[in-house]
C-alpha cells in the first residue's frame, strides 16, 4: 500500500528546511515502490526519489511535482563462498544500519563508512566514502528501475561510472535504486586502515588491521566530534554533512597554492597527476571560520567543522543557499577555485 501526504519536506530532511511537494508518496515495500514510480512516470510530471533526506536542499516554496519516499527495508545474505559474502540491501535501509549489521556479523569492507546518514539506495548515487573507504570498493551491482526504458534492470557497478562523490546516477541517468549487492570479506578484522586521522585515533600505523568494532567506534567518535553524526542534542548535526566536495585540480595549479595547503596526489606514478585539495582548508583560509553566519541569518557554518552548513533554528532554504553562495564566492576570489556542492538542490541554485 502506498500512502499519500502533503507533509512538508522540512520534516523529512536533515537540514529541516523545504516546503511541501504537490504529492508525497510513501510506498512501504519494493513492489509498491515500483508500482508508484511507474504510475508517476506515466503522468509525465516532475518527480524525485527521497531517501533519508540527508543530502538534500529543498526550496522554501516546496516542489511542484511528486516525491516518492523510499522506505523498503531489509538486509539478506544471498551468497557466501571462499570467505566472501554478498549482502543484498533494500534501498530504504538506513546506511548506518547496514554497517552495524556487517560489523555484528563479522563482515569487513564498510566499517569506516559508519555514521554516514541517509539510505542505502542513495549511497551509489554519490559513491559515499570516508576515512579511506568508498562504496565503489565493495559494490557489486544495483537493482534499478530505469526511467528511460521503464524496465527493472540489474546494473553492475562498472555501469555506474563511480568516481569521487559522483556516478552516472548523479549525472543524469534517471531512475530509482531498489536494492544493492555488496561484496564483503568474512573477517573479525577490518580492511587495512588507509586514513591517517583514523589510524591516529586507533593508535595504530596506517595499513594495520584491527577489530571491526574498534574501527566503527573510532569513526563514530571522529564524526561526532565534527558534528557529522545525527544527534538531536547537537545543533551542529542539523546539516547536510559536508556541503562542498574536496576540489580536484591539475598538479601544476596545485603548485601555485601556499605550501601548507593540504593536498593528495591521486596517481603518484603519473608524471603529472591530478591533486585533491582540502575544501575545509580553502574555506578557512578565505576568512570563514567555524560558527560564521551572515548578519541576521539563522544559517551558520558548523562550530565544529567548516565543511558543514547548519540550520541554527528557524533557518530557511534561502538562508542556507545564501551562506553557500557567500562561501563559494570567497573561495573563488581568494584561490580561483570553484567549490562544488555535495547536496542535491531542488528549486534552488548555487
Amino acid at each position: 500500500m502506498t500512502e499519500k501526504s502533503s507533509q512538508p519536506l522540512s520534516e523529512l530532511t536533515t537540514l529541516h528546511v523545504g516546503g511541501a511537494a504537490r504529492e508525497l508518496l510513501s510506498p512501504g515495500n519494493t513492489v509498491d515502490l515500483v508500482e508508484a514510480t511507474l504510475d508517476t512516470w506515466s503522468r509525465r510530471e516532475p518527480w524525485f526519489a527521497l531517501g533519508g533526506g540527508s543530502n538534500l536542499l529543498v526550496a522554501d516554496e516546496g516542489f511542484d511535482g511528486t516525491v516518492i519516499r523510499v522506505l523498503s527495508r531489509g538486509i539478506d545474505q544471498v551468497d557466501a563462498a571462499g570467505g566472501q559474502t554478498i549482502l543484498r540491501v533494500l534501498a530504504g535501509e538506513p546506511w548506518d544500519a547496514v554497517v552495524a549489521h556487517a560489523v555484528e556479523h563479522r563482515l569487513s569492507g564498510i566499517e569506516a563508512l559508519s555514521g554516514i546518514p541517509g539510505s542505502a539506495g542513495a549511497a551509489p548515487m554519490q559513491n559515499i566514502g570516508a576515512y579511506g573507504q568508498e562504496l565503489s570498493e565493495v559494490l557489486v551491482s544495483v537493482d534499478f528501475l530505469d526511467e528511460a526504458s521503464g524496465e527493472r534492470v540489474t546494473l553492475p557497478a562498472s555501469a555506474l561510472e563511480l568516481g569521487y562523490r559522483t556516478s552516472s546516477l548523479k549525472r543524469g541517468r534517471r531512475g530509482v535504486v531498489l536494492s544493492l549487492d555488496l561484496h564483503l570479506s568474512e573477517s573479525e578484522l577490518s580492511a587495512p586502515i588507509a586514513y591517517d586521522q583514523l589510524a591516529a585515533a586507533l593508535d595504530v600505523p596506517v595499513g594495520e588491521r584491527v577489530p571491526l568494532a574498534d574501527v566503527r567506534s573510532a569513526v563514530l567518535g571522529l564524526r561526532a566530534s565534527k558534528g557529522m553524526v545525527l544527534d538531536p542534542d547537537d545543533p551542529d548535526s542539523v546539516s547536510a554533512g559536508s556541503f562542498f566536495t574536496n576540489p580536484i585540480v591539475a598538479e601544476n595549479f596545485a603548485r601555485s597554492l601556499p605550501r601548507d595547503a593540504p593536498r593528495w596526489i591521486l596517481d603518484p606514478d603519473a608524471p603529472e597527476s591530478d591533486v585533491k585539495l582540502s575544501a575545509a582548508w580553502l574555506i578557512e583560509r578565505s576568512g570563514i571560520s567555524r560558527g560564521f553566519a551572515l548578519p541576521g541569518s539563522r544559517a551558520a557554518v558548523s562550530s565544529k567543522h567548516t565543511l558543514a552548513l547548519t540550520n541554527r533554528g528557524g533557518a530557511t532554504a534561502n538562508d542556507i543557499a545564501e551562506l553557500a553562495r557567500y562561501i563559494h564566492l570567497q573561495v573563488m576570489n581568494r584561490f580561483g577555485i570553484l567549490l562544488q556542492p555535495e547536496p542535491q538542490f531542488v528549486g534552488l541554485t548555487l
